[in-house]
């Protein structure tokens, strides 16, 4: 097995908003995927290279699966993510765990975004 993780979704209540939030925090575009199913899925996906480390996925919002209460903590890679970090509360989000080492695994934040969920950033300064 390759990756482990070959896509994540975030469930959204709020797409602009959620949208508007990670593209502050992150600092790109995301972009919109159309619903091949027809089913009213609403989805914009976080930019990816398939030639670099790691998955790409996307906000979700559906009727029927509300945002936040979940058990999957998703990691976005970052230069620090100390960074990303100062944009989260002006963003609209809040700081759960201010940059914290993991010993030689680098280091790790935790925040909450504008629907509830809670998502890590990561960093190895």
């Amino acid at each position: 097995m390759g990756n482990p993780v070959g896509w994540f979704e975030i469930y959204v209540d709020k797409m602009d908003r959620a949208r508007k939030f990670y593209e502050a925090v992150l600092g790109v575009n995301l972009e919109k995927l159309v619903d091949p199913t027809d089913a009213g899925v609403d989805m914009f996906s976080f930019p990816s290279d398939i030639q670099d480390y790691g998955a790409s996925g996307a906000l979700v919002r559906m009727e029927g699966f509300a945002a936040g209460g979940n058990s999957t903590l998703v990691y976005f890679s970052c230069e620090d993510c100390a960074i990303e970090e100062s944009k989260v509360e002006a963003a609209g989000g809040k700081v759960q765990q201010t940059k914290m080492s993991i010993g030689e695994y680098g280091y790790i934040s935790h925040a909450i975004d504008t629907e509830g969920n809670m998502f890590g950033l990561h960093s190895m300064k």
